[in-house]
């Protein structure tokens, strides 16, 4: 504060400031020494709390963290994230930063998870553990509360039950969230804004920036992230290329960092080591990179294709060696206002160079979108999605391409399969036993070009993982992702959640769209469908000698 402030203070005023500057120095002399801890080179350095900012020191430390988790205690971010895999010591680590606030500075911390039936669901025993591994001191604990004299500074709820009663929850520094993978929208929604300073008396104070004030309000989420499709992942997503180019992402909002057992200089004296070998030896690697490496999980039970099949095809043409050829096809998922997005892919021959989403307007407005990235890429052909809101765009898509070179065509997913009496071939055998023909495969359209993805895809698989015994694939039966498409993830997201749907008559099938959100919370797989529908026809590219307005018929299968 400075002294043209503090003379401008009556005397009684001067004295409560220099009681509490006072205060501060007794903190600053007895805080926590903290030690920073480097996998490979041990401990380099320590810090101490001194006028409400952590310096160096060269005092022993009583608390030791990973290094790599010292941008939690400088940052100004409001938001810290906190995410890896099994033995990075994330929930301990932000257990003990949380303790120490409560040892140094009395504040107290809300420790939240999604869902809680009672105290031994909560982090309350880690960090009773916590207190007594670390011998702090001032603690009092029980089985359900964790004190420093009168004050109850640990408080622990489960958000599920009633997201609407932490709305009115003051006086928290830290709000501690526990596998905050798990978070709905909703929860999220009530958390962030309701994480705040209490109210103070009187009109707004001028010590806001000063160093005596109280440090804000953050939110600490410690996560093993799900999905790219889940509500916390989505929050994160957009900046996971810089976390796993830096190790972390920080700006004025938020600080995410990825921390996994190979950050955690503990990791050896854990027991988990031979643990986490069985794991790589034996588990998928999708499965493993997800528990272990902090990856996100986009597999479910029963799913039509894993992980590790589409993680093969990025940038397949690049590893196998052949470009693109032939065609490129267009392809538009149409939907109105509301919560599903509008999908467009181009296909050219088998790489996919390019998916793209909107999430606003009506469906009239997606297809004029839609009409004008397929122009843009200079497509032979556009097809989209008849089945419902789709069917009004016919005379619409006839005006955007008229006496273009573009021929269109609508895809109907609900109609019998294409060649009814071809002969299938998987890629996988287990799904089809004996020679059938697709009319005895198939459900429907959908559901035929649907495995038609998974084939692709899963041959691409084996010729690029295993080489030796596949030998040679005809690329046109193959699928390469462009690793340049900003959405690649999010396609990866729905292409390894959708669940193949049991058939009383032994047909591959699929769950419709509103069957996946009511049964199993999935959103639309917009972007999957519009790689499906591309995927329909292999057509050669006509020569044209004059522009004509476009013809709208029935897609050959061209098998």
């Amino acid at each position: 504060m400075n002294l043209e402030k503090y003379d401008a203070l009556s005397p009684g005023e001067q004295k409560q400031v220099g009681q509490y500057l006072a205060e501060l120095d007794r903190r600053d002399a007895e805080s926590t020494v903290i030690g920073f801890v480097h996998p490979e080179r041990g401990h380099t350095h320590s810090t101490q709390k001194w006028k409400g900012k952590w310096s160096a020191t060269s005092n022993e430390p009583s608390v030791y963290l990973p290094a790599k988790l010292e941008r939690v205690l400088t940052t100004e971010a409001r938001q810290v994230f906190l995410i890896g895999g099994r033995g990075s010591s994330k929930s301990i680590s932000a257990g003990d930063i949380c303790l120490i606030d409560a040892k140094d500075d009395n504040a107290k911390t809300f420790c939240l998870r999604e869902f809680q039936s009672s105290i031994s669901d909560s982090v309350h025993a880690l960090l009773v553990a916590e207190i007594e591994r670390l011998e702090l001191e001032g603690f009092e604990t029980t089985q359900n509360t964790i004190s420093i004299g009168d004050t109850q500074v640990f408080s622990f709820k489960g958000i599920s039950r009633n997201p609407s009663s932490i709305k009115s929850a003051f006086g928290f520094k830290n709000w501690l969230i526990e596998e905050a993978q798990f978070l709905s929208e909703e929860s999220l929604e009530i958390l962030m804004p309701s994480a705040r300073k209490k109210p103070n008396k009187g009109l707004p104070t001028e010590l806001e920036d000063e160093d005596v004030a109280n440090e804000g309000v953050r939110l600490i989420f410690v996560a093993n992230l799900g999905s790219m499709e889940d509500p916390f992942t989505r929050r994160v997503a957009p900046y996971l290329a810089e976390v796993e180019k830096h190790g972390f992402y920080e700006d004025d909002l938020r600080l995410i960092i990825k921390i996994n057992y190979s950050d955690n200089p503990w990791f050896k004296d854990s027991g988990m080591e031979r643990e986490r070998q069985e794991d790589k030896r034996n588990m998928p690697a999708a499965l493993y990179d997800h528990i272990w490496e902090g990856a996100t999980n986009d597999s479910i039970e029963n799913a039509l294709m894993l992980a590790e099949w589409f993680d093969a095809c990025i940038d397949a043409h690049v590893t196998l060696g052949f470009i693109p050829r032939g065609a490129r096809i267009s392809a538009h998922d149409p939907s109105d206002m509301g919560s599903d997005s509008k999908g467009y892919c181009v296909r050219h021959g088998s790489v996919i160079e390019r998916i793209e989403e909107k999430t606003d307007g009506n469906v009239n407005e997606g297809g004029h979108w839609a009409a004008g990235l397929a122009l843009e890429d200079r497509a032979d052909y556009f097809t989209w999605d008849v089945i419902g809101m789709g069917a009004g765009l016919v005379e619409q898509f006839s005006k955007d391409f008229e006496g273009k070179k573009m021929e269109i065509t609508a895809f109907n997913s609900s109609e019998s399969p294409d060649d009814p009496k071809a002969p299938y071939k998987p890629a996988l055998e287990e799904f089809v036993k004996g020679q059938l023909q697709n009319k005895d495969v198939f459900k429907n359209k959908r559901a035929q070009y649907a495995f038609e993805f998974r084939d692709r895809v899963y041959r691409t698989y084996l010729a690029i993982t295993q080489p030796e015994t596949y030998g040679y694939q005809d690329p046109d039966t193959l699928i390469s992702f462009s690793s340049t498409m900003p959405l690649l993830m999010k396609l990866r997201a729905e292409a390894c959640r959708i669940p193949r749907k049991p058939n009383r008559n032994g047909l591959n099938e699929l769950y419709t769209k509103d069957e996946m959100k009511s049964r199993f919370r999935l959103s639309s797989p917009n972007l999957f469908d519009t790689v499906m529908m591309s995927l329909r026809y292999k057509p050669p590219v006509k020569e044209r000698t004059a522009a004509r307005p476009p013809t709208i018929k029935p897609m050959r299968s061209g098998r």
